[in-house]
C-alpha cells in the first residue's frame, strides 16, 4: 500500500506501482488542481498521466483512450463528462513568452491540468501538486517525490 504525506518519496518498482499510485491520486484530484511533473526524459511522467486519465475514464464509464505525450503538439485535451483534463508538455518551449500564448491557468474552473517540464513557469499557481520523478539504482528503479498532496 502506498502512503504519501505532504512531502514523501515513493519507490515505483514496477509499472503496476505507477498505476496504483495514479489510481490513489486520482481519488484526491478535483477541478482547478494543477499537477507539475518533473523528471528526466523517460522516467515515467507521461505513463503516470496516462494511468491518471484512464482512471478518470474508467470511473466515468467512458471508453479508455490512448494517451500519448504532447511533446510535439504541446497540449492534449480530454473531456471526461463535466471535467476537462489538459495535459501539457513544455519541453520544446524556448522562452517564457511562449507560455503566455498557452493560457495555462485561465478558465480552469472545471479543469485538472497536468504540466510536464514546468521549470519554465515563473509563478507557481494555487492548487499546485508537484511530482518529482527520479531514476534510482542505475536506472533500475524509479521513485516519485510528492509535494502538496496527502492521502
Amino acid at each position: 500500500m502506498l502512503i504519501a504525506t505532504k512531502s514523501s518519496k515513493i519507490v515505483l518498482s514496477s509499472e503496476n506501482k505507477t498505476e496504483e499510485l495514479a489510481k490513489k491520486i486520482s481519488k484526491k484530484l478535483k477541478p482547478k488542481d494543477i499537477i507539475y511533473l518533473y523528471g528526466e526524459m523517460g522516467v515515467g511522467k507521461t505513463t503516470f498521466v496516462r494511468y491518471m486519465i484512464n482512471e478518470f475514464q474508467k470511473k466515468n464509464k467512458l471508453q479508455i483512450t490512448e494517451v500519448t505525450s504532447p511533446t510535439f503538439n504541446i497540449l492534449c485535451e480530454y473531456d471526461i463528462k463535466q471535467i476537462k483534463i489538459n495535459h501539457y508538455d513544455l519541453f520544446r518551449l524556448k522562452n517564457k513568452e511562449e507560455i503566455k500564448n498557452l493560457d495555462l491557468f485561465n478558465d480552469i474552473s472545471n479543469t485538472i491540468t497536468f504540466i510536464e517540464w514546468p521549470q519554465i513557469i515563473d509563478k507557481k499557481p494555487d492548487n499546485l501538486i508537484e511530482l518529482n520523478f527520479e531514476y534510482e539504482e542505475n536506472h533500475q528503479k524509479r521513485s516519485v517525490q510528492i509535494k502538496g498532496l496527502s492521502f
